[in-house]
């Protein structure tokens, strides 16, 4: 067939593409990114090596005691992690141990379980909307999602408690979660189809809910098979240090054995191995009881604070994502909007007080996580794009958010900062969740700016909070937005 001579309207011309292509291979330049980019990638041909090294872990305020890298393996769940990793800080202190890891597993059930019957509810409340509208549609696409908020985390705390790792280990869906995902959101939707049409017949509500709760049961048996059944009761046995804080009549000592070789020094003096040979067990006790016990984590002493700077979305203001809440009848998802340094300040005297914070950033921004030097650094003076590629790419924080350009992707946790001669901060120490192996030791340095820049949202407690923001966040009242609205980029993470 002849090609029409004809263009259509805004058409791209191809005489146009072929001296564009001709222009470029005669620039020196070009040829020399073009070289590096398709031997070595984008971040290699990009980073700068003369700023990456001046970034350095050295925080003057840092938490001695973080507890063992944890790893969030291939699921969506940095949220709920960077939350236990918070959590688990008092825990380590009562038990006067280096380490404690919350079962990951065991809150996952329970996420699943009440964004299922969460997911039916906003299927039985939007009954009467078209099934190709927004809002339906919304609902439909999300699906079972794993990602979520630090809200959400501390509502399961609440609910149902917490248990140690090993009283609910990993299994192979909770590592990688897309084949449960998959059959859980094609029976969420399925029932979806089942409760719009039994709506449509002229089904009461009662009616619609006896269905729901048929659902509802064969969602806990598919996440029974795939994450196996939560503990109603555990044992908890674990070693404590000397100094732990809890019932004495439920500690043992272990028994002292005669030291080997290896464990004595040069005078062949005894090891104080043995000052924390404490064990601690505390038989059948339930989840929530293993929290008011060995937590002592107020769920609702917590503040999510956010920093938007879209002026239809006022600073001051309370936000609330609609159709997002994963428990009924929970706290819901409420973030106050406040500039960047209010955030920063909370984030400071919680570390000063050695108490971690969850943040959300849009972690994979300028982020060269696979280069062998220098992958733990996250900053905006480290990549050289507008050079790399001859156009200016760099955006100012507003038209990021505005253009959906930057959102928060993922969840982490400040574990130290390194403050400037005027007190603000330079660096951030960042405990990841992808296991000790990546970026240095499973940690990464934040520069301020970059947080600024790609970040703008943590959970504190209240006492760390400014006695103004405190009193907003107490006094103003939510307003609703839409999931789909440009503020959703900034409320909080779904990784």
């Amino acid at each position: 067939m002849a090609n029409s001579k004809a263009t259509a309207p805004g058409a791209l011309c191809a005489d146009w593409a072929r001296e564009q292509s001709e222009s470029f291979s005669k620039d020196r330049t070009n040829r020399v990114a073009r070289n590096a980019v398709t031997a070595d990638g984008i971040m290699a041909a990009a980073r700068d090596i003369s700023k990456m090294r001046t970034y350095h872990d050295t925080y003057g305020i840092s938490r001695p005691k973080t507890g063992d890298v944890t790893n969030q393996r291939q699921s969506g769940r940095c949220w709920m992690f960077a939350t236990f990793n918070v959590v688990r800080a008092k825990t380590m202190r009562l038990l006067d141990v280096d380490s404690f890891e919350f079962s990951q597993s065991f809150g996952m059930f329970y996420d699943k379980l009440e964004k299922t019957n969460s997911f039916f509810e906003n299927v039985i409340e939007t009954a009467d909307e078209p099934i190709e509208g927004r809002e339906v549609s919304t609902i439909l696409d999300n699906g079972i999602e794993d990602g979520g908020y630090v809200p959400f985390a501390l509502n399961i705390i609440q609910k149902y408690g917490l248990v140690p790792k090993d009283a609910m280990p990993e299994t192979a869906c909770s590592k990688n979660s897309a084949e449960m995902n998959q059959q859980l959101d094609r029976l969420a939707r399925k029932g979806a189809l089942a409760l719009r049409r039994a709506h449509a017949d002229g089904a009461t509500d009662d009616e619609l809910r006896a269905l729901k709760s048929s659902l509802m049961a064969d969602a806990h048996r598919l996440l029974s098979v795939c994450l196996g059944e939560p503990p109603t009761t555990f044992d908890l046995k674990v070693k404590v240090g000397k100094d732990a804080k809890v019932d004495p009549a439920k500690l043992s000592a272990v028994e002292p054995q005669e030291p080997t070789a290896d464990d004595k020094g040069e005078k062949g003096e005894k090891s104080d191995k043995d000052e924390k040979s404490l064990i601690l067990r505390d038989e059948g006790i339930t989840p929530l009881e293993f929290v008011e016990r060995y937590v002592g984590v107020d769920p609702t002493d917590w503040v999510d604070l956010i920093s938007c700077p879209l002026p239809e979305y006022p600073y001051g203001h309370a936000y609330h994502l609609r159709r997002v809440d994963s428990i009924v009848g929970g706290q819901p998802l409420r973030s106050l909007n406040c500039e960047m340094d209010v955030l920063e300040d909370a984030a400071i005297r919680s570390l000063r007080a050695g108490v971690p914070v969850a943040m959300a950033c849009d972690v994979m921004k300028e982020f060269p996580r696979h280069i062998d030097d220098y992958k733990y650094v996250l900053a905006t003076d480290t990549m050289d794009f507008d050079s790399l590629f001859g156009c200016e790419l760099e955006m100012g924080r507003e038209d990021l958010v505005r253009i959906r350009e930057t959102y928060l992707s993922h969840e982490m946790t400040f574990q130290g900062v390194e403050l400037g001669a005027d007190g603000r901060p330079v660096a951030w120490r960042i405990e990841n969740s992808w296991g000790k192996d990546a970026g240095k030791d499973g940690y990464l340095i934040m520069s301020a700016d970059w947080f600024r820049t790609y970040g703008g949202n943590v959970t504190v407690r209240r006492e760390f909070v400014d006695e103004a923001t405190l009193e907003l966040w107490d006094t103003v009242p939510s307003e609703d937005v839409e999931p789909w609205s440009s503020i959703a980029c900034s409320l909080a993470p779904k990784d």
